[in-house]
């Protein structure tokens, strides 16, 4: 593309005007957090915006999911961008003026940041129309969910068969690295993440008799342990796999032997036989390690969200755009895979696109955490680029 065409696409400066705007929607986001499919203010407040930019709203769609169209031209060409909307039953504790208000919940995970940076590209493509086709902002519910999540409920309920796209684009923020920097990677991006919860039953006793039980407590611990051995042992060291326990519960008082233990596991991979095989060998290894003790496993593996798989052209094209946008010394690509999961996975897996990380700041807490918060100074940089991309893809044909 010459210097000359690129020119007619947005740059950051232009959303100057309507920066402590977008950054305002983003606070009071910030303050009014809502959890997995209880969306509604938040959806409400994005819908109110849209209509009062002239984008056509359908809401409901996979509960609090809502879509904002808008066309210009008439070209036949699509694109679909998506930012997620709940927050996590995390108990803020930033101190920030703007801090949550409803208490035990947060957007600890910047998706208040996601909302606010599509809206400006919204704002801003809506009072420009500087491209020929239709543009889809998908703004999805319950991201966090794990399971049955938004994105499956918007693809439940028919998302790209009402509002056609021919790709589609999200974004995640991503602590650590500085903020406005762009990261992409093709193929497997971030992993697929599977619960496993596992009750192991055994015999309770005073504890001055451990000799009358089958001790749960020992079992879990003796588990905890061995289940170490499956990604160091069985999977291929040139893979990657994780096996977190983050929780485990048993009994009440000291001097009292539990009948039963109860644990959660975090189960990560990147490639379907990765996958396949964690299961047999977790499962093989509590009922085996269990019986050995002279206890029981109950298992119940939970299926999450899928690998995320970015498609090479899409991926190319949204780099580039970046490229344009911040330049080469702010573009990461490739960026190494990510073992946190998302379900934008569900979107990609019936339509060609790109997820793409954008820092948050170097030194920034992590995500999920009670003093986490979004970097403002991608506001007007996130919603530039996505006014880019879209004034790229849906370029305007000369003649």
């Amino acid at each position: 593309m010459d210097a000359n065409a690129a020119k007619a696409y947005c740059r950051v400066d232009d959303l100057d005007d309507i920066r402590e705007d977008i950054v305002g929607i983003r606070r009071h986001l910030h303050q009014h957090p809502e959890l997995s499919f209880q969306e509604a203010d938040t959806a409400t407040l994005v819908a109110a915006r849209l209509e009062e930019w002239g984008y056509a709203v359908t809401r409901d769609i996979g509960g609090n999911g809502l879509v904002g169209t808008l066309r210009a031209g008439s070209s036949t060409r699509s694109i679909g961008l998506r930012a997620d909307m709940d927050a996590l039953p995390i108990a803020e504790q930033t101190g920030l003026p703007y801090a949550s208000r409803n208490h035990g919940t947060m957007h600890a995970c910047g998706h208040d940041g996601h909302t606010a940076m599509l809206l400006g590209a919204a704002r801003h493509l809506a009072r420009t129309r500087n491209f020929d086709g239709t543009l889809n902002l998908i703004f999805q519910p319950a991201e966090e969910a794990g399971f049955n999540s938004g994105a499956q409920k918007m693809l439940e309920d028919r998302l790209f068969e009402r509002f056609p796209c021919d790709a589609v684009f999200g974004i995640h923020n991503h602590p650590g690295v500085a903020a406005g920097t762009f990261m992409f990677r093709s193929g497997p991006f971030m992993a697929a993440c599977d619960t496993v919860k596992i009750r192991i039953v055994g015999k309770g006793s005073h504890a001055a008799r451990p000799h009358l039980s089958v001790d749960p407590v020992v079992t879990a611990a003796s588990l905890v342990m061995a289940l170490q051995t499956v990604v160091a042992r069985n999977v291929d060291p040139m893979e990657t796999a994780v096996i977190t326990v983050g929780s485990l519960h048993a009994g009440n008082a000291s001097n009292v032997i539990p009948e039963f233990a109860t644990m959660e596991l975090s189960v990560r991979s990147f490639k379907p036989e990765v996958r396949e095989l964690l299961e047999v060998r977790i499962r093989a290894l509590a009922e085996t390690h269990a019986a050995s003790y002279g206890a029981r496993a109950e298992i119940d593996y939970l299926r999450g969200y899928p690998v995320l798989v970015n498609s090479d052209a899409e991926t190319e094209f949204a780099r580039s755009v970046a490229v344009e946008l911040v330049g080469e010394e702010h573009v990461i690509a490739p960026f190494g895979p990510i073992a946190g999961s998302e379900d934008f996975a569900y979107f990609l897996q019936q339509r060609p696109g790109c997820f793409l990380r954008v820092g948050n700041g170097q030194g920034q807490l992590m995500l999920h955490n009670a003093h986490y918060d979004f970097n403002d100074e991608n506001i007007p940089v996130g919603a530039a680029y996505w006014t880019r991309l879209v004034e790229r893809w849906l370029a305007i044909q000369p003649g």
